[in-house]
């Protein structure tokens, strides 16, 4: 698990560092949520959890995501066309549809790490009857 969390430590804190050329309204949103993961996975790469930091980044992500779902599902509706394209004004669902994706690969980071994290807590207090 350590070299795993590793990469995926090394994965969302680059994915951070691209968001530096996004549109200026978003930068900072992306930024610290890759960067969290990021970190979350860093830590877990050495069996430091911190329940909270994972919960908040939790609900930040499923926040956005219901805030961002009618948009994907409108890209869903129109067939899931290429979303590698440029950005056109025929298409302005291409960026909301990357960014959900995007939130999609927190959520379930996130919830691996909170699983991983559940288990190593069970592991060292087990449930006594």
């Amino acid at each position: 698990m350590k070299i795993f969390n590793i990469i995926l430590a090394i994965l969302f804190l680059l994915f951070a560092a691209v968001q530096f050329n996004d549109s200026p309204g978003d930068i900072l949103f992306w930024v610290i949520v890759y960067a969290g993961v990021g970190i979350i996975s860093a830590f877990a790469a050495f069996n430091r959890y911190n329940m909270w930091a994972i919960l908040l980044g939790l609900a930040v992500v499923v926040f956005e995501m219901f805030r961002k779902f009618p948009t994907f599902a409108l890209w869903v509706s129109d067939g899931m066309p290429s979303i590698v394209d440029e950005m056109q004004a025929s298409s302005p669902y291409i960026e909301l549809a990357r960014e959900y994706l995007g939130l999609c690969l927190c959520l379930a980071v996130l919830i691996f790490q909170y699983v991983r994290y559940a288990k190593l807590r069970k592991q060292e207090a087990p449930f006594v009857e």
